[in-house]
């Protein structure tokens, strides 16, 4: 007579209440995944392996399996909040223990621009060089810039335009060549503002000046802070000329950008703006149709010193900061994990596994390429504990734990009985 298959019975009950008692305290964990209590029936060894009436001992637990299933998707107001949707880890290290893994998102900055955890452990991505441009290779923890970005000069300008075929000449037939105070010597003009190797900026105005022949030919005169960019204020000349072919749907002179010199000035402010040279205009894409003057394209690639304002990060991991001056560059990627075996995976605690050798070496990509899920930020993954079953599952264990409670007390008369024996 054995009380062990009640006993057994008992501890593996109140070993599964402990674990649906754990997943319930987690059911609002970010990042947690449920376990599973997984038993196996126990039987007294014969000598010889042999036996087909053997009568079991009991159940033990074989293990706590985690279940790696997606939790829900939860958007928030932090846009440094990331959730993987899709397989994968994120990776964060102490910088002294080896690598950990973990599913919850919930990510900041530090005061060295480090993006933590609220352990403060720092997130691993591939850095990205002064250009923006990442670096692929070995992972390493992700640091924002604290430096703001530095200023750009222009070095290209495309202007894209209508010219209105309809209109008169105006090209003065004698004295200076235009007149920037005087609108009937020119037909149409628009305005951009340029940069400086200072990041000044320069306020560039260009005027349009149709000429009385050749037929289709248009100047095309500039100014800096109202200086003239070609010639002089008292005898101006055209940065470039435009002819257009007889329907008005192509400029054949000239084919490509030009390149012009944009002369040291004064801004309206009497600053001394730097002198700019080599700039590439490109007006190649105008035409001369029978319609309204209008601007369909202007843009620079110069840009003013900036600070940092912000940072967001895309699906594809990568984290880009936005500056006061309206630039944004790439400052590096999040890199994930995955496993062959993630239930292999070592818990160890505030939402982190670590690898082992039955979970194998990790297999790392950028979200969204391969096995990798991709990121949202703004949002995070909820656990994956279902609450309404776990509470079934509980009501089962109790029910299963009297059971057991019951044969212990059934043997426990058994015994009674023989020992009353007389």
């Amino acid at each position: 007579m054995s009380f062990q298959q009640g006993l057994s019975g008992l501890n593996a009950s109140s070993k599964n209440l402990d674990v649906i008692g754990n997943n319930i305290a987690n059911a609002n964990t970010f990042g947690a995944k449920t376990s599973r209590a997984e038993f196996a029936d126990m039987y007294a060894t014969a000598l010889n392996g042999t036996g087909t009436n053997n009568i079991g001992i009991g159940v033990n637990l074989q293990t706590v399996a985690q279940q790696f299933t997606q939790g829900n998707i939860t958007s928030t107001e932090n846009a440094m909040d990331l959730s993987i949707n899709g397989g994968g880890f994120f990776q964060v290290t102490d910088g002294l223990n080896p690598v950990m893994y973990t599913r919850n998102g919930q990510f900041k900055v530090d005061r060295e621009g480090n993006i933590v955890n609220n352990d403060q452990l720092k997130l691993m991505g591939y850095p990205a060089d002064g250009a923006g441009v990442i670096q692929p290779g070995l992972a390493q923890p992700l640091k924002l810039p604290t430096a703001g970005i530095a200023p750009q000069p222009t070095t290209t300008i495309d202007l894209e335009m209508n010219l209105d075929a309809r209109l008169g000449v105006t090209a003065p037939t004698s004295g200076v060549a235009i007149d920037f105070t005087n609108a009937t010597t020119y037909n149409n003009a628009t305005s951009q503002t340029l940069y400086d190797a200072k990041g000044q900026e320069v306020a560039m105005t260009y005027y349009f000046q149709k000429a009385a022949s050749p037929a289709d030919t248009w100047n095309v005169f500039a100014t800096a802070n109202g200086t003239s960019v070609a010639g002089t204020n008292a005898a101006p000349q055209p940065v470039t000329t435009l002819n257009f072919t007889s329907n008005g749907g192509t400029v054949t002179s000239p084919t490509g950008a030009i390149s012009i010199d944009i002369p040291a000035s004064t801004n309206t402010a009497g600053a001394a703006t730097l002198p700019i040279t080599g700039i590439q205009l490109d007006l190649s894409k105008s035409t001369q149709y029978g319609s309204g003057f209008r601007v369909t394209d202007l843009s620079q690639d110069g840009y003013s010193a900036g600070t940092l304002s912000g940072i967001s990060v895309e699906d594809s991991g990568i984290v880009m900061a936005r500056y006061s001056n309206g630039e944004s560059k790439p400052v590096g990627q999040v890199e994930l994990a995955n496993f062959r075996n993630t239930q292999g995976l070592q818990p160890l605690g505030g939402n982190l596994w670590a690898r082992t050798f039955a979970s194998g070496d990790p297999i790392v990509n950028v979200p969204g390429e391969g096995t990798m899920g991709k990121l949202q930020a703004g949002a995070l993954e909820e656990s994956n504990v279902d609450l309404t079953g776990e509470l079934v599952n509980m009501i089962t264990a109790q029910r299963i734990y009297q059971a057991n409670a019951q044969t212990i007390k059934t043997q426990d008369q058994v015994l009674q009985t023989l020992v009353n024996l007389r």
